[in-house]
């Protein structure tokens, strides 16, 4: 006859894939690049700009939801992963996002730091070279955001020095040649 440690193993098991699946999540942890070219703008109809009011919209939206727990592909209320926090809060306000962090990336205007306002994105190298995490500013010094480290949405500053060795640049939605068809 089996002990009951044998079959725990198969449970166990599931529990340490799901945590490492949830720790390399949007803010693993990595060095920061020393460069990072973006690839050029993939086509498709992503997006239209977003007037200061949506991104104010957007933003207080994404206040509201401060605590949701993090979830690895999420994108509603259930949980959040970072560039599903975005995608969602924007488009509540009606502005279409491409899902993946690169593409937002690749999709959007740089800002010059100086310029940062509420309702921009912030991209992140937290793995590898290139954008690998999202958030949105809410002025030139904080953002919010659904990183996988203590795991809900929440507030942090950009001079944190975590944050601040990693920090890839601002940019902004801009309306596309589609969008306006």
């Amino acid at each position: 006859m089996r002990s009951p440690r044998h079959r725990l193993r198969p449970f166990g098991l599931v529990v340490a894939l799901g945590l490492a699946a949830v720790l390399t999540g949007c803010a693993s942890r990595g060095r920061p690049p020393l460069a990072y070219r973006a690839p050029p703008p993939p086509a498709g109809p992503y997006g239209v700009s977003p007037q200061a009011a949506s991104a104010r919209a957007a933003v207080e939206t994404a206040r509201q939801l401060l605590g949701v727990p993090y979830r690895l592909g999420g994108d509603d209320p259930r949980g959040f992963d970072c560039s599903g926090l975005v995608t969602y809060t924007f488009g509540l306000q009606g502005v279409k996002l491409p899902r993946t962090v690169p593409t937002l990336f690749a999709v959007s205007q740089p800002v010059p730091r100086a310029a940062i306002a509420a309702g921009d994105l912030l991209f992140f190298a937290t793995a590898g070279g290139g954008p690998s995490h999202v958030a949105m500013a809410l002025d030139s010094t904080r953002f919010v955001h659904a990183p996988s480290s203590r795991g809900v949405v929440r507030i942090e500053r950009l001079d944190q020095a975590y944050w601040a060795q990693r920090f890839l640049g601002a940019r902004r939605v801009v309306p596309t040649a589609s969008a306006s068809d």
